[in-house]
């Protein structure tokens, strides 16, 4: 009996690292509020997403989620594309735990990992904004910036920054 309630100790502490709690997704293209309100249909009818909170002016969406959903970012960026946009940048912001980064090292939480590019080594702790740079996620300019091979498609790592 103490083994079980070890090993079920130990699986909630590390599911327990980190959480995401919201993201803010920038959309190019966009030329009026039809063209806003298309994403926000798009991206509010996913099965995980709580609210979407649409800013016309900056061509930004606040995306919050339902408690315990299982987030998924390339949905979310589909979602975009298939409203006839693109993001320009994707930024989460997760509740990390004493989580150590290191550059070009990655972390799993979750089903995501994240390989951590441009950042001292450190414990993340509280909320932290986590800038995802996947080709996709940020503009065709700024991903040829960041010269870092990036992983497969669809493979769930994400090469991020802070």
């Amino acid at each position: 009996m103490k083994k079980i309630i070890s090993i079920a100790a130990i699986l909630i502490s590390f599911a327990c690292n980190a959480q995401v709690k919201k993201v803010s997704m920038q959309a190019s293209g966009l030329t009026c509020s039809m063209c806003s309100n298309a994403i926000n249909k798009s991206v509010k009818s996913l099965s995980f997403v709580e609210a979407v909170s649409p800013n016309i002016k900056t061509s930004t969406f606040d995306i919050t989620f339902k408690s315990n959903a299982k987030i998924d970012f390339d949905e979310l960026k589909k979602r975009v594309e298939d409203a006839g946009f693109f993001v320009s940048k994707f930024v989460a912001t997760f509740r990390f735990n004493n989580v150590q980064v290191k550059e070009n090292q990655s972390v799993t939480i979750g089903d995501k990992t994240l390989r951590f590019i441009n950042v001292k080594d450190q414990a993340l702790n509280g909320e932290r904004a986590i800038r995802i740079l996947n080709k996709g996620f940020v503009s065709l300019k700024e991903y040829k910036k960041n010269t870092v091979a990036s992983p497969a498609k669809g493979s769930g790592v994400y090469v991020v920054t802070i």
